[in-house]
């Protein structure tokens, strides 16, 4: 991606485009993929990095949904497992199938979760990843080491999805600009245009990194910005009412010796009756989440205290090993968007988790709920609208058919595997200038060149968008972030060319940032 080629589309003055998508996390990009398939000209604007807010900080999950099963919401799971088979066929580089352990400390559990989770293979269908079944006391020890043994009668396996949310949203900002679309990160939308009618016809957004505003005319806008969603609505309309409610989720990120193996661990009913996951990520394993109301929507959101003392505390029951603050690496938070419950409701249990698509009387298209493994769907759903609005012959979607960038059939070894067919290129850089081979950190594999590669090939501008969402260190262990930062300002200052306080300022402001992701031991 060339983020000067796509600016230059912008001062095309005459120019109509199809759609123009507000938002660059997992909605907005799955609007844009779709659009696209379709022959649509499509433009997007993220005001910060792409997946900054909630794309970014999942559960590392593609899945149907177990507990929305539970909760009979079979329509929602019906088409979550047919987009997470789709998901794991077109970007196998960056999604594969995890096996999942529920552990078994009651017959009646034993009972309960077999059968249900017979009904979910049963929906996948021939996507189906795998077989869930019962195994015994010692097959559950051997594949989950780290269990509490005391009571333990067995557990019950079954298979979802893995995936890294960053890179796929990078990989779909990718595989949209090589289809034609214009992507742009640090893109600051400042209001809306309207004609004579009161209809919106486009926008006015403001390159925060060339400090210029662009007028952009388009047939269709989507508002697809997440928890912020009610900021575009109320620059559409000022008296618009409150769609979103933010609800808070958090992860603890700790070493894999808490759990051992290669499964993941599924506890499926805390103590406020939700659902905790364990999972293992980048050699890593990451405990979440949580659901915390909150009154406004943030970029940076921060995990409360009683929030990790919850997911420790949570985890002490089922692991022989027990997690305390010291061992936790890195800590983040991510908000969902559900929609605002009803007067008198504080319940998120009782917020749809399903996505909805809304008009505005001045057709601004709003995109709000859903979650990351049915992205493409929400995009279709959104984009056919477009042919309602505008009375322009439907055009089919074959978005579910698009391989995303970097997608290959090769078994990439080791860290390199998430950039898939990529990964060869950033090798070549390496062996061209050796000094791209060092390692940006003597505990983990990430080297120069992929930072570099992250400037040059994936719209990089700042230290954090390389140790956040390129590289996921941030994410991983906060403190080798901080470490890692120095020498990624140094190779970022000489791609961008920073001056010394340009470099020091973005410094300082990573270091700001790190505070948010350690907590205090």
């Amino acid at each position: 991606m060339n983020r000067k080629e796509n600016l230059k589309q912008l001062s095309e003055k005459e120019k109509v485009w199809d759609i123009v998508v507000i938002g660059g996390g997992a909605s907005g990009l799955g609007v844009a993929l779709d659009a696209l398939s379709r022959g649509l000209s499509v433009a997007l604007f993220e005001k910060a990095d792409f997946a900054k807010g909630t794309s970014s900080r999942s559960t590392k999950l593609v899945h149907g949904g177990v507990r929305y099963l539970a909760q009979g919401d079979v329509g929602l799971v019906l088409e979550a497992l047919k987009e997470r088979g789709r998901l794991l066929k077109n970007a196998p580089h960056l999604a594969h199938d995890q096996p999942f352990i529920i552990p078994i400390y009651r017959l009646y559990d034993r009972l309960q979760y077999t059968v249900g989770l017979k009904l979910y293979d049963w929906m996948a269908g021939r996507l189906r990843l795998g077989r869930s079944r019962f195994i015994s006391k010692k097959d559950t020890v051997k594949r989950l080491p780290a269990i509490r043994q005391e009571g333990l009668m067995g557990g019950v396996v079954y298979h979802d999805g893995q995936f890294d949310d960053a890179r796929l949203a990078l990989n779909i900002a990718q595989t949209c600009d090589s289809l034609g679309g214009c992507m742009l990160n640090y893109m600051k939308v400042n209001g809306l245009i309207k004609d004579q009618e009161g209809m919106v016809t486009g926008l006015k957004v403001r390159d925060t990194v060339g400090k210029k505003t662009h007028v952009v005319q388009a047939k269709m806008v989507v508002n697809a910005t997440g928890v912020f969603a009610d900021k575009i609505l109320q620059m559409d309309h000022p008296e618009a009412p409150k769609m979103i409610q933010p609800s808070q989720g958090i992860h603890l990120v700790m070493d894999r010796s808490f759990l051992g193996g290669e499964d993941a661990l599924m506890i499926p009913k805390t103590s406020d009756g939700r659902v905790l996951f364990a999972v293992p990520w980048h050699n890593k394993l990451v405990v979440g989440t949580t659901d915390t109301l909150k009154e406004k929507a943030k970029l940076e959101p921060e995990a409360l205290e009683k929030e990790i003392d919850f997911i420790l505390e949570t985890a002490k029951g089922y692991l022989s090993k027990v997690p305390t603050r010291a061992d936790v690496l890195s800590v983040y938070a991510g908000l969902r968007p559900l929609a605002a419950p009803k007067e008198g409701s504080t319940k998120t249990k009782e917020i749809s988790r399903s996505h909805k698509v809304i008009v505005s009387d001045s057709n601004l298209i709003t995109l709000t709920g859903g979650k990351w493994t049915t992205f493409r769907k929400m995009g279709e759903d959104t984009v056919n609208h477009y042919f309602q609005l505008t009375g322009a012959k439907k055009e089919k979607s074959t978005s579910h058919l698009q391989k995303i960038h970097g997608h290959t059939q090769e078994k990439i070894k080791g860290h390199w595997a998430v950039y898939g067919s990529d990964a060869t290129k950033i090798k070549q850089l390496i062996s061209e200038n050796a000094k791209l081979g060092e390692l940006l950190h003597p505990k983990y594999p990430y080297t120069a060149a992929e930072a570099v590669w992250a400037v040059r090939e994936e719209m990089a501008f700042r230290i954090e968008d390389v140790l956040s969402r390129r590289i996921r260190i941030l994410m991983l262990d906060a403190e080798a972030a901080l470490q890692m930062a120095p020498k990624v300002g140094e190779l970022m200052a000489e791609e961008l060319g920073w001056d010394a306080a340009t470099k020091k300022a973005e410094l300082e402001d990573f270091e700001r940032l790190t505070k948010k992701y350690r907590i205090k031991k």
